[in-house]
């Protein structure tokens, strides 16, 4: 494939570990672009009270302010015994100010003797593209452990055991995690229909 011929986006997000596995999904068939290469640092509001909401706000954001084609997502955790929480609020379950180690405390705080721990994972992918939106979701589900193990990924993964590998998110590599993951499988339809 000729360098030019390889599509062009901007993944409209500040998390390092998602721009990360939004490459190794798109396998070199799309160029994905972060916003700090497009010189946007801008505070983009995350106001919906839905996953979905959330991310086409980001996407239109760049689409409109910095005239880039562009994708956003958003996930949530939702748990049953919790009634879905924390949900939309997954990013700040905690507080505005937290970061996941809080967010984590306060959703085992909230689990300490619960014994439905079922949960699911989804991811909303927002895409803006030329005049078009659509949307692209996926979904895993699986149970939340008790207390957190692994060091690899990032915000729920030591605490979030997928049904399908038996084993915390954090418990496994990369390649593994996006062959099941929620926002794998988002990604995954996002790429194929722009490929």
């Amino acid at each position: 494939m000729k360098e030019q011929e390889i599509k062009e986006i901007v993944f409209a997000t500040n998390n390092a570990h998602k721009l990360e596995e939004a490459r190794a999904l798109a396998d070199g068939k799309i160029k994905i672009m972060s916003l700090s290469e497009i010189g946007c640092h801008d505070d983009i509001p995350e106001t919906a009270d839905t996953l979905e909401g959330n991310a086409l706000i980001k996407a239109r954001w760049v689409k409109e302010r910095y005239g880039y084609d562009c994708f956003a997502d958003d996930t949530g955790l939702m748990v049953d015994a919790l009634g879905g929480e924390p949900g939309v609020y997954s990013a700040r379950f905690a507080g505005p100010q937290c970061n996941a180690a809080d967010n984590m405390a306060l959703l085992l705080e909230k689990m300490d003797g619960e014994t439905d721990r079922k949960a699911r994972f989804m991811t909303v992918i927002a895409l803006c593209k030329g005049d078009e939106h659509r949307i692209f979701t996926g979904t895993v589900t699986g149970t939340i452990a008790e207390q957190p193990h692994g060091t690899e990924g990032f915000g729920y993964d030591p605490i979030f055991v997928a049904d399908e590998s038996g084993l915390p998110f954090a418990e496994m590599s990369q390649e593994a995690k996006n062959a099941i993951s929620h926002r794998g499988r988002a990604m995954r339809k996002l790429i194929e229909y722009l490929a």
